[in-house]
């Protein structure tokens, strides 16, 4: 597709090129391998190249239609007379050196720096390499590629020709016998007949599915790569044409006697080849115009087709998550019910413990009380009225403090009871704080005013009958 875009705007008549070049020292780039193709790089300007209808050159790639953007990269002169290029986010990238350049960033060249535009494929080498070299015009005109303007500019700027249909039998009746274009106009006009089909109708034709949608784009695609090139056949073949008819019209101008009729019959001869030029000119730029718009449609519809499929990974992955959310929610939902159930249960055992707690207090309490009688009522001293200290029995099975039947009796023999003061001792553990210190102090103040020089058992005989010294209380009395 290149060569035939090459080819194309080669034949556009190289008048603009004077105007505007001088003979110094210009900045081109040279494609590696290849004696034609070169880009020129237009000072105090910026040179935009890739495969679209608006840049200053447009290269265009036969084996991948695709590695080449529509805007590809830009090249920009700046002070001192450096080249930078910007690569403008394209596909498959621009590479100096080996390295590719980061997109939409200038990368300062040198002299010699070797850039390429894509990448190779399956083994082939980069099919567009250029080198950037400075060189005179002269030596480097030919090998130049004209930008993509000229050949539109070149078409606008000519009269409009009404388009005229050259048929077998009326080439042969304009041609001379001699002449040897009429084969070449006869296979011509067979291969522009065999070519002319309608474009319009191939979408009409497209199968409902997609898929079969997709092979007539393919179809479609070749289709009009197969006729670009026979284009380039058919343009080759009249500018060598024009060629040969304008060095035999330049040898009869130099003879000088050959006959009018001749020089009529070339002129019109090169009247026609012109116009069949520019309207095959035409023809391939429409073709030209054709094959970007479908590719544009191919890449417009390939996109629609990845953000559909990423569309539905997308909704497939939000129901996922939704069906996982909804999971986690439901397991959620029964632990928290096997929660709640356990705490139930601990709130039934915590009210349990509270009530046997209550009845532990209620039982101790009433324990406690029934001490607290036990201890008032059956181990009081009757002289007294406290607690037993350091009891003793006398042998009417009476039981008094030792204190209090010594200072009864002033001086009498008694005897301790340790039973008595081991049990009263052990039910004063459990008896409150404010009676323990009490019971101890009195057992302090008994103990400072008696000390008893003997632990024994001290049997006091005593007859209360006969001992008249002795009076008991009404309490004793009673107990007796």
């Amino acid at each position: 597709m290149e060569d035939i875009a090459r080819d194309v705007s080669s034949l556009v008549p190289e008048e603009e090129e004077g105007n505007s070049t001088h003979n110094g020292n210009i900045w081109c780039l040279k494609r590696v391998g290849k004696d034609s193709g070169w880009l020129r790089l237009y000072e105090n300007t910026e040179v935009t190249i890739g495969r679209g209808l608006n840049v200053t050159h447009q290269i265009l790639s036969v084996s991948c239609p695709l590695m080449i953007s529509r805007n590809h990269c830009m090249f920009k002169q700046i002070e001192h007379g450096q080249w930078t290029v910007t690569d403008n986010e394209s596909l498959n990238g621009v590479w100096v050196n080996g390295t590719r350049i980061s997109p939409g960033k200038p990368h300062t060249l040198q002299q010699g720096d070797v850039v390429r535009f894509g990448v190779p494929l399956d083994g082939i080498p980069v099919e567009f390499e250029y080198v950037l070299l400075q060189s005179s015009l002269d030596k480097v005109k030919d090998f130049l590629t004209k930008p993509a303007g000229a050949e539109a500019k070149a078409l606008t700027s000519r009269p409009k020709r009404s388009k005229r249909k050259f048929g077998t039998d009326e080439t042969e009746a304009n041609n001379p016998p001699d002449s040897d274009s009429k084969l070449y106009r006869r296979s011509n006009t067979d291969k522009s007949h065999g070519l002319s089909c309608p474009t319009a109708a191939l979408p009409d034709q497209a199968g409902p599915s997609e898929p079969s949608g997709r092979l007539s784009q393919c179809s479609d695609s070749s289709q009009h790569l197969t006729t670009l090139k026979r284009y380039n056949e058919n343009l080759k073949a009249l500018k060598e044409r024009m060629g040969a008819t304008q060095k035999r019209a330049a040898e009869l101008e130099k003879q000088g006697g050959s006959s009018l009729e001749e020089m009529e019959a070339l002129q019109e001869q090169m009247k026609l080849l012109q116009g069949e030029l520019n309207s095959q000119q035409e023809l391939a730029r429409r073709r030209l115009e054709i094959l970007e718009r479908s590719v544009c449609e191919e890449e417009r519809r390939s996109g629609m087709e990845r953000n559909r499929q990423k569309e539905d990974g997308l909704k497939r992955q939000l129901e996922e998550a939704l069906n996982e959310h909804r999971k986690v929610i439901e397991e959620l939902k029964h632990e928290r019910e096997g929660f709640q159930e356990v705490l139930q249960a601990k709130d039934k055992e915590l009210e349990v413990t509270k009530e046997e707690k209550e009845r532990a207090r209620a039982q101790k309490e009433e324990v406690v009380t029934q001490m607290t009688e036990v201890l008032e009522n059956e181990l009081q001293c009757i002289i007294c009225s406290e607690l037993f200290i350091e009891a003793v029995t006398l042998s009417c099975a009476h039981s008094f403090c030792k204190h209090c039947i010594a200072d009864w009796r002033d001086g009498e023999m008694s005897a301790r009871s340790l039973v008595l003061d081991n049990c009263i001792d052990r039910m004063v553990e459990n008896l409150s704080t404010v009676m323990r210190e009490r019971r101890t102090a009195l057992v302090r103040q008994r103990k400072g005013l008696h000390n008893a020089p003997s632990a024994g058992l001290v049997v006091i005989q005593d007859d209360c009958d006969s001992d008249p010294s002795i009076q008991p209380s009404n309490a004793e009395k009673a107990t007796c």
